[in-house]
């Protein structure tokens, strides 16, 4: 259900976006993507704001990249590397986590609902639909500036299947926290359990042997 509910909130809503924020909807042609690194099919548009105060605007670009634009025209590696994690994936879900660990599942689910979505972009257009733009507006203090000549505070444009990623992404890392706190937990009450038998052990040895010695004296 989170799988299925992800992909299609990602792809449904690149759908709406490159058709609708543009003047004119947007036709991706994975050909001439592919033969012309340079090639840029999105018209100049203002961006649309959804949030107050800036937060968060709609822009259409297109990335040739991974998550965020990074490691751009790496289309190959790319796609190989999102395959090979959606089975490691699976093979965690499967092999790794229990019924009861929901959080687990919940986050493998996000997992490969993001990595799915941009692979499913990569196969058939060639790249990536990004429309996501935080802070477009605001920007850094004393005229900085990212490398790349950017002012704003967050450059980066994305899309759900980046969010439903680092959600996961973070998901899981909390779960894992907790099952290593469970584990260091039962480690510990066990070795407590251990040292209390042994102390009650040792206070019970002299008891036996002075029994003993007073046997072998009579």
């Amino acid at each position: 259900m989170i799988l299925g509910g992800g992909l299609a909130a990602d792809l449904t809503s690149k759908s709406w976006t490159f058709s609708n924020v543009a003047d004119e909807p947007v036709v991706l042609d994975q050909f001439r993507l592919l033969d012309d690194p340079f090639y840029n099919p999105i018209p100049r548009h203002e961006s649309k704001s959804i949030l107050p105060w800036d937060l968060l605007h709609l822009q259409l670009v297109i990335n040739r990249g991974a998550v965020f634009g990074l490691g751009s025209d790496k289309r190959i590696f790319f796609i190989v590397f999102t395959i090979v994690a959606i089975f490691a994936g699976l093979f965690v879900f499967g092999r790794f986590t229990q019924l009861r660990h929901r959080l687990a599942h919940i986050a493998l689910g996000l997992i490969l609902a993001g990595g799915l979505g941009n692979l499913y972009d990569r196969i058939m257009y060639g790249v990536v639909r990004d429309f996501f733009h935080m802070l477009p507006e605001w920007k850094l203090p004393f005229s900085w500036r990212w490398p790349g000549g950017a002012p704003s505070v967050f450059p980066w444009v994305f899309n759900v299947a980046d969010v439903l990623l680092l959600i996961g992404i973070g998901l899981l890392m909390i779960h894992i926290n907790r099952v290593e706190k469970d584990r260091h937990a039962k480690d510990t009450g066990k070795t407590e359990t251990d040292q209390d038998v042994t102390t009650i052990a040792e206070a019970a040895s002299p008891v036996s042997t002075e029994g003993d010695s007073q046997s072998d004296t009579t």
